[in-house]
Parts: C-alpha cells; sequence; structure tokens
C-alpha cells in the first residue's frame, strides 16, 4: 500500500499536502482501493469557506458513494478540471495515481492550526493495518 511520507491523513481515508497556505487533498491508494473503479467525483463547493470535518464533495464507485471531508478548515479554491464531469470527465484518475494527478480540490487554508490533528504516514500506515 502506497502511504508517502511527505503527505498528511485523516483517519477518513483523505491525504492533504499543504505548501504556502494551500492544501491539496485526495482520497488514499487506501480509500480507492477499497471504492474500487471511480465513475463520478461531485464537487460542489468551490468558493466556499468550509470548516474541517465538513463535507466538501463525494466520490462514486459502482457499488457505493462516500462523502469527502474536509481534513482542514479553508475555502475550496479548486477542483481538479480532469475529475469534473464539464470538463475531463476521469474520475478513474484517482484509481490510477491518487497522490499525483488524481488530487481532488485545492484549499486555501484558514485554520493552519488544523495540521496538528492530522496523522504522519506511520500513524495512517498502523491504521489502516
Amino acid at each position: 500500500m502506497n502511504v508517502p511520507a511527505n503527505l498528511l491523513y485523516t483517519e477518513e481515508h483523505e491525504w492533504v499536502l499543504i505548501e504556502s497556505g494551500i492544501a491539496t487533498i485526495g482520497i488514499t491508494d487506501f480509500a480507492q482501493e477499497q471504492l474500487d473503479e471511480l465513475v463520478y467525483v461531485e464537487v460542489d463547493t468551490v468558493g466556499e469557506t468550509l470548516d474541517r470535518n465538513e463535507v466538501f464533495g463525494t466520490v462514486e464507485a459502482v457499488k457505493t458513494t462516500s462523502d469527502l471531508f474536509m481534513p482542514v478548515a479553508g475555502k475550496v479554491i479548486e477542483f481538479n478540471r480532469e475529475l469534473d464531469e464539464n470538463e475531463g470527465d476521469n474520475p478513474t484518475m484517482v484509481n490510477e495515481d491518487p497522490y499525483g494527478k488524481g488530487w481532488i480540490v485545492k484549499v486555501e487554508l484558514t485554520a493552519p492550526e488544523d495540521r496538528e490533528g492530522l496523522l504522519d504516514a506511520a500513524a495512517y500506515q498502523q491504521l489502516i493495518g
């Protein structure tokens, strides 16, 4: 299971990369494997400021739909165009490259201290076994 050491993680299986006040967020390799092939990624919160743990979107796989939770508070400033049904319409990018081209949103942080509640790679690896 791929768990990059440079990222932070949530117990709900999102990953976060924080650079210069911007958080890039996606779902982990473990999550995409559990969901199997994604058929749809929906994010209707671009432009909204959300608190930590609020739902910012959903991912739909063949047999289930799962909510996506904000790992950090902030304003959603971008939804990955590759995943957007009105743009690239390629949700399987999350399956193919969850930590790279399969990122889901970018968020301008409003509470940088939220990062302290996230898991490092070792703690996340222990969570998923």
